[in-house]
């Protein structure tokens, strides 16, 4: 069974420590921070919660960024120092130089809301496989725009089925001429007016919370360890795709064990390829 290690055990990374555990899939889990107490306390809660809520994943505590040697995905949250921040880009371009140095082989998942540029410089300047730095904060944001089209036409949120792209808050864009609710065209469920309303929602769902985000983190971890190539919106490192080069954009991605097998590019109309452009200037 593979093994995860979470850097920073602020907020967002207990959080995601116990939504890693509850999908039971992983051997250990290791939640790494210097203040290595607020990290253990926090893994050795989510342990004792295994009985209850029917999980066997081993949850351990270290204080040393070499912890993270060996494990098959590493996931940068916050720091425990300032609980409800996430890694900046300075001092998460310094966790990534570490990862690396302790791992060759791990993909890399920048769980914060703010994470777009870390995934950018870490896939440039410091030279690490674009396809193994990705960032999972857009899975939380095509989350919340699933839900609030649910209830815009009555359904479930498992019936909808769409995407984002761009670079969010302030480009973000939704193909919602590829959207679909139950297999039918959204656009052919909902009026010009009602679509308008949606669209204005959109850039307001930024930036997702913790929760949101541990969820997003934990489902592209398991895309991730399963090799399931499974599709999930991500910031992903762009050297051509979608008209872009070398900058990362949030995109939907198939992913494997070896982090992003590839950059799908759906088809887009007039006015949502000029969105992009946008998206691409900002």
């Amino acid at each position: 069974m593979p093994v995860i290690a979470v850097i920073g055990a602020g907020t967002l990374g207990g959080t995601l420590a116990h939504a890693l555990a509850l999908q039971d899939v992983y051997r250990e889990i290791r939640l790494i921070d210097e203040a290595g107490d607020v990290a253990a306390g926090k893994a050795l809660d989510t342990l004792q919660a295994g009985p209850v809520e029917g999980f066997r994943t081993r949850l351990v505590a270290d204080s040393s960024p070499a912890g993270a040697a060996g494990a098959d995905v590493v996931i940068l949250a916050g720091p425990a120092s300032t609980p409800d921040a996430e890694w900046d880009d300075d001092s998460g371009l310094v966790h990534l130089r570490r990862v690396a140095a302790v791992n060759h082989r791990a993909v890399i998942v920048c769980a914060g809301a703010g994470h777009r540029r870390l995934v950018e410089h870490g896939a440039s300047e410091d030279g690490l496989a674009r396809r193994r730095v990705l960032g999972s904060a857009p899975e939380a944001l095509r989350a919340a725009v699933r839900a609030i089209v649910a209830l815009e036409v009555g359904c479930a949120a498992s019936e909808v089925a769409l995407t984002v792209l761009g670079t969010p808050p302030r480009h973000v864009l939704v193909p919602w001429s590829q959207a679909t609710v139950g297999g039918a065209s959204l656009e052919s469920c909902l009026a010009t007016a009602r679509l308008a309303r949606l669209r204005a929602r959109v850039s307001k769902l930024w930036p997702p919370g913790p929760y949101a985000l541990a969820a997003a983190a934990a489902r592209v971890a398991a895309a991730l360890v399963t090799g399931s190539g499974r599709r999930s919106s991500c910031f992903v490192m762009a050297d051509g795709e979608l008209g872009v080069r070398r900058q990362a954009l949030a995109a939907p991605v198939e992913l494997d064990t070896d982090g992003v097998k590839r950059i799908v590019q759906p088809s887009l109309s007039v006015r949502e390829r000029g969105e992009l452009e946008a998206a691409r200037a900002g």
